[in-house]
């Protein structure tokens, strides 16, 4: 269950008969552009490291959602570890289309395997966060992936908050940075949804498929500003911890700001 900064009832679910006509509508659009992605996902892969497919193809997502997105600050364009706050299934598909990155999931989404083999497509490293005997291969995992898709995104949070604040950044996550990769940058990445975030945001006991039927029924366009904050330097790097603080840290004062 998703939490938020502090424990929600379950919104009702309902949507006016034109809501249910937008949502259906974009979810066909979506199953369509799916349908024609997927060969040329496997045309294009034995000719490249990092499938452009999946980038073009969460893009499209995002503009079939209404999904409108801004970015301010610059971005590390090659060896990123990006470190994002997390509000909504949104968020996957903003950063991927302004980055192309791939994330970092929990192992257990590879015991499902439809959710595995889609998150493959898109280069994700699944972490067994309190496997310490996998750490070397975590981190081997990890510097092949950035140096194939040249960013790598994580949400070190561990779950979705309400989008006004952040939650407890969880640094057992961050063990494949334990000791830091030598050449790899560790950039925090706001998503901010102001001032719409709290009818975005997946939080409470509100079902996941409530959530993004809701967000797909919207007449309004969904905008977000993804903040590429400075890499972080110094003594911010030292470990696992101090890297989980300090960007903590600097995302919540630009969420305030």
């Amino acid at each position: 269950m998703n939490q938020a900064l502090a424990p929600e009832p379950a919104r009702p679910f309902r949507l006016p008969a034109i809501g249910w006509l937008r949502a259906c509508f974009r979810i066909a659009a979506m199953l369509l552009l799916f349908v024609a992605c997927l060969p040329l996902f496997y045309l294009a892969r034995p000719f490249t490291r990092h499938n452009p497919l999946p980038r073009l193809f969460l893009g499209g997502i995002g503009w079939l959602a209404g999904v409108d997105i801004r970015v301010t600050g610059e971005r590390v364009h090659r060896g990123a570890f990006l470190l994002a706050n997390h509000v909504s299934w949104i968020d996957i598909v903003a950063i991927s289309a302004v980055t192309g990155t791939a994330f970092v999931g929990h192992d257990g989404l590879a015991s499902m395997p439809l959710l595995k083999w889609l998150c493959a497509m898109n280069d994700t490293v699944f972490v067994a966060r309190h496997d310490r005997a996998s750490i070397h291969q975590q981190v081997e995992d990890v510097r092949a992936a950035i140096r194939d898709t040249g960013a790598l995104t994580i949400f070190p949070e561990g779950t979705t908050s309400d989008g006004t604040g952040l939650l407890p950044f969880k640094s057992s996550l961050l063990s494949a940075l334990d000791p830091l990769p030598a050449g790899i940058a560790v950039q925090p990445v706001l998503l901010d949804f102001r001032p719409e975030a709290a009818t975005i945001a997946w939080v409470g006991e509100e079902h996941g498929l409530h959530n993004f039927l809701r967000i797909l029924a919207r007449a309004r366009p969904v905008v977000l500003t993804v903040h590429f904050l400075p890499p972080l330097a110094g003594e911010a790097l030292a470990s696992r911890k101090t890297i989980a603080a300090a960007a903590r840290k600097v995302m919540a004062q630009a969420l305030s700001s």
